[in-house]
């Protein structure tokens, strides 16, 4: 019995070589890919990876000295005495202190910025360079400025209350714990404000005016428009927002450094100061590396956090 193969004359034929459907790329194509990629895999590798590993490598031992000949295995003995410090917890504390307080101050600053540069004025653009220049100046400066404002004895703060007559006589801002861990919220809401308030700018600007348009037709105000319209839409700028200020905000160093050195007696001193005190003033590496560790878990729990809420908002959006 003969059997008649027939074909289908309305299906394309498929590649030479078999395989169906399925287009192949050349293994040249692939070999170059990475090769182009090689250099940028080198460097992440030498800047992110290698440090992170050698990081938590270190954490395991006893590494006094940046020449010490013995370095015990510790186990996680280090990450218990993280634990059961109580200078740590007081660290800690402060830390989110700072953090939430800094963090709030900046988003609803920036909000009222973002608003205001968002309005049809006429001198805008003059606002938006002025807007910009605490954040143009380097951390480094904007901390010997504020050191300067904050003097006991001749900062100009002191000087403007005195003259408004707010207070009676010049007060050290930096002289107890708690004045200045305050103040470094001030000198950090005011350099960080301006790229919060630009980055809901974007926010704002990516909203549709037929939507705004839409509303007044329908008889809503400015205020009823701004929550029922523009805060649900600018909830994604919000979330980057947030993540990428509280990240910046937990660990900052370089404002503490320059404007409090970590005092009066620790009170300013926050969790990546902590840790620079412990690693390279006390040279305890391994108990450093440990409480870099820590603060890496910190950051990634606090990203996870906010990015969950922003996909329970858009789910709830949607």
């Amino acid at each position: 019995m003969a059997i008649t193969r027939t074909r289908n004359i309305d299906a394309p034929p498929g590649p030479p070589g078999g395989g169906g459907g399925r287009s192949r790329r050349p293994a040249g194509q692939g070999r170059l890919a990475a090769l182009l990629l090689l250099p940028a895999g080198i460097v992440v590798f030498g800047i992110i990876v290698y440090p992170v590993l050698r990081t938590v490598l270190i954490s395991f031992f006893n590494v006094d000295s940046a020449v010490a000949t013995s370095t015990p295995f510790v186990g996680i003995r280090n990450y218990t005495d993280i634990v059961g410090n109580s200078d740590f917890w007081s660290t800690m504390g402060r830390t989110l202190y700072f953090t939430v307080v800094s963090t709030g101050f900046e988003l609803l600053l920036g909000l009222g910025l973002a608003l205001l540069m968002n309005a049809p004025l006429r001198a805008r653009w003059l606002l938006r360079a002025i807007v910009v220049l605490p954040w143009a100046l380097p951390t480094v400066v904007n901390g010997a400025m504020w050191r300067g404002v904050l003097n006991a004895q001749y900062g100009s703060l002191n000087a403007l209350l005195t003259q408004l007559h707010l207070i009676s006589d010049y007060r050290s801002w930096l002289g107890t714990p708690a004045s200045a861990l305050n103040m470094l919220v001030v000198a950090d809401v005011w350099k960080t404000t301006p790229l919060v308030a630009f980055f809901l700018l974007t926010g704002l600007q990516s909203v549709p005016r037929e939507i705004h348009e839409s509303a007044r037709v329908d008889g809503a105000g400015a205020v009823r428009t701004f929550w029922s319209i523009t805060a649900p839409l600018l909830i994604p700028s919000v979330a980057v927002v947030l993540i990428l200020r509280t990240i910046e905000a937990f660990k900052v160093f370089d404002l503490v450094y320059i404007l409090t050195g970590g005092g009066p007696a620790n009170g300013t001193q926050t969790i990546a100061y902590f840790t620079y005190v412990q690693a390279f003033s006390d040279q305890r590496f391994g108990y450093g590396s440990a409480l870099a560790d820590v603060i890496v878990v910190c950051i990634l729990v606090l990203s996870a956090v906010y990015l969950r809420a922003l996909r329970r908002n858009e789910m709830s959006l949607i």
